[in-house]
């Protein structure tokens, strides 16, 4: 089977710095593979194999720069992804990285890199100046992604620091894992999938299509209760999974259980769930393994190894 991953990521020292806040500590193993755009990519690829990755900047992101050169940062970085892609285009594709501090600039950036790079969409991150990514200052950036009929990768950040404090502060230290991917990662995404629902962002602008990681950020696991209640009384109209189930694709990013990937395609159908690995954080075989030996029909497999993305980021 072919094999597309689209959760995939690399590291430029010349952009990261222009992050504000740490950058958080990081193997040199993992540095190295982050840092080396194609030997260690492509070698690990071929040995896993994985035809295709689509590749984005590891975080932080385009929340986190200091807003005096984040803009030329954001296309100096775009830039160099589309020269990485240039060196295997048969092997690499990419999503854009966007000065989320500045919403119309980074419309222009997004049709910058789709209409000049080649690129398929951008991957944004968490909160920006304190603000989740569906309130209206946002929406130019999602408008602009609609017109050009490409997808927004929502990748998750850190909590809140209040939610930090109050929420995880307990086990930080002994359980630092409990702030990013075994807890506040996927409350911190969900509740942005959630409020993009609610926004009103789908019904403004019909052809906007998201992109939600880790099997759904658990909103998947939660979609028939949050329906049920969100359609009580009091509730303004939001006809929630049915808005849900039409504008966000999901994918298997670090997420690699045969129970959860049966619920997903219940509740969301083949059609709108994707492979992606989160490499180098997680290994390429221990994605692709997983999901050859999944106990789903070949074609189901097929539309997640491949199908979907090509359809959905026209590659």
């Amino acid at each position: 089977m072919k094999v597309i991953a689209i959760e995939e990521h690399f590291w430029s020292k010349e952009f990261a710095d222009h992050f504000s806040g740490p950058r958080g500590e990081r193997s040199p193993d993992l540095m190295q593979k982050l840092e080396d755009y194609t030997n260690t990519r492509l070698a690990d690829m071929d040995a896993a194999g994985i035809d295709v990755q689509v590749i984005s900047h590891a975080p932080p992101g385009g929340q986190r720069l200091l807003q005096k050169m984040g803009i030329v940062a954001c296309r100096e970085v775009n830039n160099l992804l589309a020269n990485i892609i240039s060196k295997a285009p048969d092997r690499f594709a990419g999503f854009a990285t966007l000065p989320q501090f500045d919403p119309a600039a980074a419309a222009d950036e997004l049709q910058r890199s789709v209409e000049d790079l080649g690129l398929k969409g951008a991957m944004m991150f968490g909160l920006t100046n304190g603000q989740f990514l569906d309130e209206k200052v946002f929406w130019p950036i999602f408008r602009r992604a609609a017109q050009l009929h490409v997808p927004v990768y929502l990748h998750p950040s850190m909590p809140n620091p209040t939610v930090r404090n109050i929420y995880y502060g307990t086990y930080e230290k002994s359980h630092p894992a409990i702030l990013g991917a075994a807890w506040g990662f996927g409350v911190e995404t969900g509740t942005l999938g959630i409020r993009m629902v609610l926004s009103g962002v789908f019904q403004e602008y019909p052809a906007l299509q998201i992109i939600l990681g880790h099997l759904g950020e658990g909103i998947t696991f939660q979609l028939a209760r949050i329906d049920e209640a969100f359609s009580r009384p009091g509730n303004e109209p939001s006809d929630f999974a049915n808005t849900f189930r039409k504008h966000v694709h999901l994918t298997t990013s670090g997420f690699f259980s045969d129970s959860a990937l049966r619920f997903c395609l219940d509740e969301m159908g083949k059609d709108r769930i994707m492979f992606a690995v989160d490499w180098p954080f997680v290994a390429n075989a221990d994605g692709v393994n997983w999901l050859k030996a999944n106990p789903a029909d070949d074609a189901t497999k097929q539309k997640i190894f491949a199908t979907n993305a090509e359809r959905l980021l026209s590659l």
